[in-house]
């Protein structure tokens, strides 16, 4: 595809109580542009992924990446909603306004601020990505709980491997200095409830949920004939995009359908197989959802996924590592900011620059970024390219 990354920025991610969240989209925007080695007049056009659904009163935020530098300063620039896509969904707009060939260079920022509001407030706002004619009032614990529960019931209990995945995910998060949780857990302790790891949706565990978190990811993107111009670059080998169905009553929940799609096609575009990638993020919003997704990729077949888990294909060692970051389950889970993270932590793991989550020679990487119950999806696969 005619589109790379050249350039990405990346705050912490985790509680940021000195940081708002124009600091955090004026932070990471700089470090991407700095990184790219550009300024603010080569830039054509700036996207924004950012869910809020209320979490901060600025809903109107797009033209706070234009702080970042004074000569983005009448440069157009759009915020992305896509429920917990909406950084992808950012991602990909830049990628359109190239391959169009409205701009040439193109700056992209994910932010989000959660921290600052009670559980409650936040279970409130993220539930506004339901169907609400249906769902209203269900917290998304309670939807992937509903996921878990059918998966369960058709293919056997998945306890275990749900708690291995999130005893991979904090182990790989400790390599990973911007993760908003380090801090190993323990396989019994993941297995079993307990006042300290409480249920809080039926199967779901507190340690199977992801974390509320604030944060920021930045890339700058240009059209494939300019990396020359550029010190290194990643290039988008296919990506997809597929929505599907909003109501769960509409869906089978033993599977992820349009995951699936998504992944064919990305697949298909990029001439491979999962046998090709090198290693993955995905969306590990709750710890059955990586479960599904293994599925949904082709790594596993229908109810095959637990077996997997436990013979370790999945860490960093094994097969196909996901999640070398710690995932939404420990790196963090800042809603606007989660694809771009994705896209980021890839592009650095396939130039050597992944610092102690370095995996050795990596030539392809899969980024998945899901809105919702299985909602919106999005693959990006990643390959090095050279300047």
């Amino acid at each position: 595809m005619p589109v790379a990354i050249v350039g990405w920025g990346h705050t912490k991610f985790g509680r940021l109580d000195s940081l708002s969240l124009e600091e955090l989209i004026t932070a990471a925007a700089r470090e991407a542009l700095s990184d790219a080695g550009v300024v603010g007049r080569d830039v054509d056009a700036v996207f924004l992924g950012h869910f809020n659904a209320g979490m901060v009163p600025d809903g109107f935020c797009a033209s706070m990446v234009l702080a970042a530098d004074p000569h983005l300063r009448f440069k157009p620039a759009t915020r992305l909603e896509n429920a917990c896509a909406s950084g992808s969904a950012a991602v990909y707009a830049a990628i359109d306004a190239i391959e169009s060939g409205r701009a040439r260079i193109a700056l992209v920022v994910g932010a989000e601020k959660m921290t600052h509001l009670g559980n409650a407030d936040v279970t409130r706002a993220l539930g506004a990505a339901s169907y609400q004619k249906e769902e209203a009032g269900l917290s998304f614990p309670e939807i992937f709980a509903r996921f878990a529960q059918a998966y369960g019931a058709r293919y056997g209990d998945p306890t275990e491997a749900m708690a291995r995945i999130a005893v991979k995910n904090h182990e790989n998060a400790l390599d990973n200095p911007l993760a908003q949780m380090h801090r190993p857990l323990d396989l019994e302790f993941c297995l079993h409830p307990s006042e300290k790891n409480p249920v809080i949706a039926a199967p779901l565990k507190k340690t199977d949920c992801s974390l509320v978190s604030d944060g920021a990811a930045a890339l700058v993107l240009c059209s494939s004939e300019m990396v020359g111009d550029f010190r290194r670059a990643v290039g988008f080998r296919g990506t997809a995009h597929i929505n599907d169905l909003l109501p769960l009553s509409a869906k089978d929940l033993t599977r992820m359908e349009g995951p699936e799609r998504a992944f064919h096609w990305a697949h298909k575009r990029a001439g491979v197989t999962v046998n090709d990638i090198s290693f993955a993020e995905v969306h590990d919003c709750f710890t059955i959802a990586e479960l599904m997704v293994m599925e949904a990729m082709g790594l596993a077949g229908p109810g095959e996924a637990s077996a997997l888990v436990k013979q370790g294909v999945t860490t960093k060692s094994g097969r196909l590592p996901i999640n070398c970051s710690g995932g939404l389950k420990a790196k963090g889970h800042p809603i606007g900011a989660t694809g771009v993270s994705m896209h980021v932590i890839a592009a650095r793991q396939l130039v050597g620059e992944a610092g102690e989550m370095q995996l050795r020679r990596p030539e392809l990487g899969l980024c998945f970024n899901m809105g919702g119950g299985a909602v919106a999806s999005y693959v990006s696969i990643l390959e090095p390219l050279k300047v």
